[in-house]
């Protein structure tokens, strides 16, 4: 196709100064100008029924002595909770009157007791949208992971399973010790602050509205996590290595989510809008699993990288807009792929070929 030659040098790597299709930036703008309002209608329904389900299998899990019963529900729980957590995407794209009370009701409902609040996200993925930070050593979330070792893929999802220790360690231990340590404080800011798979990112200090944000979510993230570790002499083992093992199975799935939401070739250069689309990743219709591994909307995140600010619940509408108008040899259906199969193995490719 010729968005697809367009967007390779001689050499084969992505052409970050390609020029920005006019055409497809301007019918992504006026397709799809009725779309941009979050439905609360949509968002609280989906997520409180998400943590409903999410939370009750997981007992159940703990509960039932039945092996295969407590893996079935354990599976259930995973997904559910796998769903809500990924509206903390939503959360930092969304503006904060737009649905009143989501964002508090989405914190003490999943993200502390998921030690994920929102702090860690915002502020921080909005740096992942801006034009001139994409795909470079300032981009919190990129990493050139098609130019990288093969043994990088695997390595970069086995490791998901330690963030539900890691994110133990961080609020029950880190945290209050950073109260006293001014300089442990600075680092835990900096470093195991932010939901970032860039080493080399380093926060910034929390500024405007977000510090008291800041300050609650975190007291809250560590009376949670105190209170975990002391179930353990009430209660036993079992309840926490359960939600333990389901919490690490979710970090795992959205890691590998995270593995094909882009095509990881860019190697560090400022990259056009048009350039930033065609490295991301939309898995459309008919692909019949992607709205489980790619949940609210993240099935379309190449489309998303368009138009930052539309609800989840209206990019289905917006690709078929866009799909039906465009031409066939439009760049916009360069981003689109069939599903998580080929790209797994398109990046474990170009992984084996740099070996070769």
């Amino acid at each position: 196709m010729r968005d697809i030659a367009r967007a390779r040098l001689p050499d084969g790597k992505p052409d970050g100064r390609i020029a920005d299709d006019k055409a497809m930036l301007r019918a992504a703008r006026e397709l799809t100008k009725d779309l941009g309002e979050a439905n609360p209608r949509i968002y609280w329904p989906d997520m409180l029924a998400c943590v409903i389900i999410g939370y009750g299998a997981m007992v159940g899990a703990i509960l039932v002595e039945n092996v295969w019963a407590a893996l079935g529900l354990a599976a259930i729980s995973v997904l559910a909770i796998y769903r809500a957590l990924m509206f903390i995407h939503e959360l930092s794209h969304i503006h904060r009157n737009a649905l009143p009370g989501f964002r508090t009701a989405w914190n003490w409902l999943v993200g502390v007791p998921m030690l994920t609040p929102s702090f860690m996200y915002e502020g921080v993925h909005t740096l992942h949208h801006n034009r001139t930070r994409y795909g470079t050593k300032e981009d919190p979330e990129y990493l050139p992971l098609a130019r990288m070792k093969w043994w990088s893929l695997p390595l970069f999802v086995l490791i998901a399973l330690l963030a539900p220790p890691a994110l133990l360690l961080r609020f029950a231990v880190l945290n209050p010790l950073s109260l006293v340590v001014p300089k442990l404080r600075e680092i835990v800011w900096q470093r195991f602050s932010a939901l970032s798979i860039n080493p080399d990112f380093r926060r910034r200090p929390p500024e405007g509205d977000l510090k008291p944000r800041v300050l609650k979510q975190e007291v809250g993230g560590t009376l949670w996590s105190w209170a975990l570790l002391a179930s353990i002499a009430l209660l036993g083992w079992k309840p926490f290595l359960v939600a333990l093992a389901i919490f690490s199975t979710v970090a795992v799935f959205n890691q590998v989510r995270t593995l094909v939401a882009h095509l990881w070739e860019n190697e560090g250069e400022p990259m056009t809008v048009t350039a930033q689309y065609l490295d991301s990743v939309n898995v459309p219709p008919p692909s019949p699993m992607a709205a489980i591994w790619a949940p609210v909307g993240l099935r379309y995140h190449a489309l998303h990288h368009l138009m930052p600010s539309m609800p989840y619940h209206s990019l289905g509408e917006a690709h078929r807009r866009l799909k039906a108008n465009l031409e066939a040899d439009s760049t916009y259906h360069g981003a689109n792929h069939p599903g998580l199969r080929p790209l797994v193995i398109r990046l474990s490719r170009a992984t084996m070929s740099r070996r070769a």
